[in-house]
């Protein structure tokens, strides 16, 4: 019996070993890093970009709504309703425009719950005033969307055809959509300066406030 002998191929001269097959994979794994970077960066940009846009959309609209709204020129009315909140920033102006004759009754919002406004609660104890008269009330909740309803039922039964109401510049957008959903008179929305040092707090407060009463509380 004889035994099969084994032929071997002799080797190619320009057979592919590891050795030469490893600088094409090291190539390919470099060139898909490259482009997983650029896509990445690509994406962080558009997000940034996203987020640019958002940020300047919201201080245009906080800058519309709050910081120079749309407010009214004074003219004769029945009476001026001061707003609590400002304290004599809005109550100031108000004693300005009835002195002058803008109209013969100041009425005054919050009184009795800030006792540390003592220019209001002094006109409320002394409602008759050279040329004017004062009447005040504590609103029910105590908030914006309260004056609004107690400025509506004041209205109605004093018969007020035409009010003046006086609120911090910051405040007059959201003070007139609640005012107009309970009165429906004529009204003007005098808007006044305010401390500047807390205006980002105002703004604030404002989005938060206006969100909910454009979803949740939207009766008057």
């Amino acid at each position: 019996m004889t035994s099969a002998a084994i032929v071997r191929a002799p080797a190619l001269p320009n057979a592919l070993t590891m050795s030469t097959r490893w600088p094409a994979h090291v190539k390919r794994t470099d060139g898909t890093a490259a482009e997983g970077s650029v896509f990445r960066l690509f994406r962080l940009l558009r997000l940034l970009v996203a987020l640019g846009a958002l940020v300047v959309a919201f201080v245009v609209a906080t800058a519309f709504l709050f910081v120079w709204p749309r407010t009214d020129a004074p003219g004769h009315a029945d009476a001026v309703v001061v707003l609590s909140g400002g304290r004599n920033w809005r109550l100031d102006p108000a004693l300005a425009l009835v002195r002058r004759g803008v109209a013969p009754l100041l009425v005054i919002s919050g009184a009795g719950f800030d006792r540390s406004w003592r220019k209001a609660r002094t006109l409320c104890a002394h409602p008759r005033q050279p040329g004017f008269h004062v009447l005040c009330f504590d609103p029910h909740p105590y908030s914006t969307r309260g004056e609004a309803r107690a400025i509506a039922r004041l209205a109605a039964s004093h018969r007020w055809r035409k009010v003046d109401v006086v609120t911090s510049r910051y405040h007059v957008f959201r003070a007139r959509i609640l005012i107009e959903r309970c009165y429906h008179g004529r009204l003007a929305m005098v808007g006044t300066h305010y401390p500047i040092w807390t205006a980002p707090l105002d703004y604030v407060s404002e989005w938060a406030k206006l969100l909910v009463q454009l979803t949740v509380e939207r009766g008057c």
